[in-house]
């Protein structure tokens, strides 16, 4: 099984870990680990440390105010490697006694992209969800991505492809973009695939955003395809992205962060309770590094996934609650998917999720005719589809409200309460909020200008 190990080296090796301008081997971090066979291919992660706002709060718990330090004497440092599944029960309890850096070993599942089941037509296209989104009212009002980074953790951007078919020039950033340790390929120029739909949908509603196109589920592994990657890789990914957005000026600091990929099965993890598990436990070490993202200032958006109940996804084998790990964390917007209609779509995931229960948070549109990625007549969908979608409208906020002035817990807030509501009790988990509402949105926005004015 592969696994990620968490260690505590010298503060000199963790600093020089944590620090961007210097890369660090495997090598520099363990010399050998009984029974596991290190990957000297991946660059160590610094995995920042939890620290409750509360004296009395809990470190382990994502649902509280927290901050999260990178010192050499806090932080931690995550590699990867492989156990036997003769010896894995036996080698990760036994690591932790006869090394005393070794802080756990967690489970390094397998990622996949969330595509849909069945085929259904489109229902509508790009243009309808433009108009849905009331995209001209947000550009009226200055709000089309101007100056916002917004990054695709994907399978690559084809950027010709997507400039083509969105009839305009695209924005990539080449220098902040980044691939996984053996993922070859320059920014913008992969083939056309999920990525590219994923890239095309977030510039619907922020056609002037700035794209960081990262290949994340091109990471290989044994028996693996071209739409699966690591988990470990996208840790890496989003230790570099906070590199990224700390670089920025801190009264002008966006960055958004589309994730339409999910952990479809318990196969590839440990138990719910294990303390190496992903999908159930907040201590995982993506788990952590996405909230320390978040506390650092970014909109980090997951795909709810499609283990809907009405048309389930072949490869989903979680028996219930399917929204798991951080496509179900309290510090991101899950988001769920409904067609241009207004109606759910039946593969939609439905909550509650695993860390917390709480999820999907809201839903944007999927199912329509977009990017033209898969074939001229396939849809744009899944819930892979409706998070760029959302996470298009949130960088489209996000031009005139940086993170000085709306949090990212701030802002999710503001899309759950002016989403429309679909129930009859505010929150259910077929919709979770509602639908994402953008006149409400903007009205709301203006209210809050009044008052800082």
């Amino acid at each position: 099984m592969r696994v990620l190990i968490q260690l505590r080296p010298s503060p000199d090796v963790v600093a020089a870990v944590a620090d961007p301008d210097v890369t660090a081997t495997t090598a520099d971090v363990a010399d050998g680990l009984p029974g596991v066979v290190l990957d000297p291919s991946f660059t160590p992660v610094a995995v920042p440390r939890p620290v409750p706002a509360a004296a009395d709060g809990d470190p382990l718990s994502l649902n509280q105010s927290l901050t999260f330090s990178l010192a050499a004497g806090d932080a931690s440092v995550m590699v990867r490697g492989e156990i036997s599944d003769d010896e894995l029960s036996t080698r990760v309890t036994l690591l932790p006694t006869l090394r005393n850096d070794v802080v756990g070993v967690f489970a390094d599942p397998v990622i996949e992209s969330n595509l849909t089941c069945g085929g259904d037509a489109p229902v509508g296209d790009w243009h309808d969800v433009e108009r849905l989104l009331h995209v001209a009212e947000l550009h009226a009002e200055g709000l089309d991505g101007s100056g916002v980074a917004l990054a695709v953790l994907d399978t690559g951007i084809n950027a010709a492809h997507v400039a083509r078919h969105l009839g305009r020039d695209l924005l990539l950033d080449k220098e902040r973009s980044w691939n996984p340790d053996g993922v070859t390929g320059r920014p913008g120029e992969f083939e056309v695939d999920h990525g590219t739909m994923c890239a095309f949908d977030t510039l619907i509603a922020a056609p002037r955003a700035t794209l960081i196109d990262i290949p994340v589920l091109l990471s290989r592994r044994p028996g693996g395809s071209a739409l699966d990657g690591l988990l470990s890789d996208a840790v890496a990914a989003f230790a570099h992205l906070r590199t990224v957005l700390e670089a920025q000026p801190a009264e002008t600091r966006s960055l958004v962060v589309s994730n339409s990929w999910g952990s479809f099965s318990p196969r590839w993890d440990f138990p719910v309770g294990h303390p190496g598990n992903y999908s159930d436990n907040p201590a995982h070490p993506f788990n952590l590094i996405v909230a320390s993202l978040e506390q650092a200032g970014a909109d980090v958006l997951f795909a709810a996934g499609n283990c809907g109940r009405d048309c389930r996804d072949g490869r989903c084998a979680y028996p219930n609650r399917p929204i798991a790990g951080a496509n179900s964390h309290p510090g991101v917007l899950s988001i769920g998917g409904v067609d241009t209609g207004g109606q759910r779509v039946g593969y939609s995931s439905q909550g509650p999720g695993r860390l917390t229960l709480r999820k999907p948070d809201i839903c944007s549109y999927t199912h329509f005719s977009g990017s033209k990625a898969f074939g001229a007549g396939e849809p744009d969908s899944g819930t892979s589809a409706a998070c760029p979608v959302a996470a298009g409208l949130v960088a489209a906020i996000r031009t005139r409200w940086p993170v000085s002035a709306l949090s990212p817990a701030q802002l999710r807030t503001l899309l759950r309460r002016t989403a429309d509501d679909r129930s009859d009790i505010g929150f259910d988990y077929d919709y979770g909020y509602g639908v994402t509402d953008t006149p409400g949105v903007l009205a709301s926005l203006r209210r809050r200008a009044m008052r800082v004015a």
